[in-house]
């Protein structure tokens, strides 16, 4: 690989979720803070939609590293399961002992206990959902009863939903009941603006040990927004293919030419038009 060639101590621009690689461009920062906001108003829904690459999963990771030792966390990744089964995985990550010998009536009962005893014990309990646009409607009316747990001071259980825009349109009430009504705090992830990607590129290049001057020429940093359209994961793929395509011709600098290469090879990625750059 390149790292030696740009001194580097890990890769840049891995699209694997890593929060130690989180950096705070604007629309990031804000569906940060309407989660927390939601959070400390103690509503019991809150919904995250965003295309795919638009960072909902490391958001996930991001607010789940921020909350303290007060709240107790529970994550299901794919949420494309029957009612049952989400029950059962909530009761998991609980700690609930022996769920898996307990019928549905029972299965229940034992959250909402776990959920009270956490309560009186002054924690919080935060349910997120990745993938949420997966999940059956069977499935999301189930998930309608566990967030009624409650009393009349607070929410037992807090749950995220963080999805394709086609959670969006599950809010339907023909298709998701009166769940939909329930969900009164909502933040959909769109891109980088412009002047973000080259701050976005440096905290990236500093976190993989980056100590030296741009690697990106200004042109080349253009390019990455005209190509990913701001979309992070794009720009990661896009900018590591840069990188490579540097390092092959032996060159320090990433260009516009090793960006034009990389959107080429990348499926998603948006033409970059040669007179716009030089």
């Amino acid at each position: 690989m390149y790292l030696n060639h740009f001194g580097l101590s890990e890769l840049p621009f891995r699209v694997t979720p890593d929060t130690s690689f989180s950096c705070m461009v604007a629309f990031y920062q804000e569906a940060l803070d309407t989660l927390l906001t939601a959070l400390q108003a103690g509503e019991g829904l809150v919904k995250i939609s965003g295309g795919g690459g638009t960072g909902k999963t490391l958001l996930c990771r991001h607010l789940l590293r921020t909350l303290d030792d007060n709240w107790v966390s529970a994550y299901l990744p794919n949420p494309y399961v029957d009612p049952d089964t989400l029950f059962l995985s909530l009761a998991e990550e609980l700690d609930i002992a022996d769920a898996a010998d307990l019928d549905q009536y029972h299965l229940l009962r034992a959250i909402k206990h776990r959920l009270l005893v956490l309560a009186r014990a002054k924690k919080r309990v935060i349910f997120c959902i990745d993938e949420s646009q997966a999940m059956p409607v069977e499935t999301m009316e189930a998930l309608r009863l566990v967030s009624s747990f409650e009393t009349q001071e607070r929410k037992f259980l807090h749950i995220v939903l963080f999805g394709q825009p086609e959670l969006d349109a599950r809010r339907q009430p023909r298709e998701a009941g009166r769940f939909s009504q329930r969900i009164p705090f909502h933040y959909r992830l769109g891109g980088m603006k412009k002047n973000e990607i080259a701050t976005y590129v440096a905290h990236r290049l500093r976190v993989a040990g980056y100590r030296g001057d741009g690697i990106f020429t200004p042109a080349a940093m253009r390019a990455l927004y005209a190509a990913s359209g701001g979309k992070p994961r794009l720009v990661n793929v896009l900018a590591h293919k840069a990188l490579m395509s540097a390092f092959d011709e032996g060159q320090q600098v990433a260009k516009v030419r090793h960006v034009r290469l990389a959107r080429k090879d990348t499926e998603g990625a948006r033409p970059v038009r040669w007179w716009r750059w030089g």
